[in-house]
């Protein structure tokens, strides 16, 4: 299996489960027995430094481990967008690829949907 698969199956695996009740309890849990273990360690700088750290480390690895998941699954959005698009006879193709347009042609074609719904309202439409 590749790197990227690798990758892929892993991210994937772990932003599933990060994304669980389990994970969350597990997290809660975690910062209770922290805050209980406070007064054993007479709330010290080192106490408070194995949070810190702990916190930074997990969030820092998880960061790209998310970003890959919802990189791959806007990827597979947009794709399933194009082939609709695409396979609408009155649709405009032009829109197929529109996530790699400039800001202001984005904004644009946004204002041109917007006179639209405007339009429509004022004839009495449903959007």
């Amino acid at each position: 299996m590749k790197l990227n698969e690798l990758f892929h199956h892993f991210s994937k695996a772990i932003s599933d489960w990060i994304g669980s009740p389990g994970a969350f309890v597990l997290a809660l849990g975690v910062m209770l027995l922290w805050a209980v273990s406070g007064p054993l360690f007479h709330f010290s700088d080192t106490w408070q430094l194995i949070i810190n750290t702990g916190t930074t480390i997990v969030t820092f690895l998880i960061v790209f481990l998310i970003q890959n998941t919802q990189n791959r699954e806007a990827k597979a959005i947009h794709l399933k967008l194009d082939e609709l698009i695409r396979a609408l006879h009155h649709a405009r193709n032009k829109m197929v690829d529109v996530e790699h347009l400039s800001d202001q042609e984005i904004d644009r074609l946004e204002k041109e949907f917007q006179e639209l719904v405007k339009r429509k309202k004022s004839r009495g439409e449903k959007k």
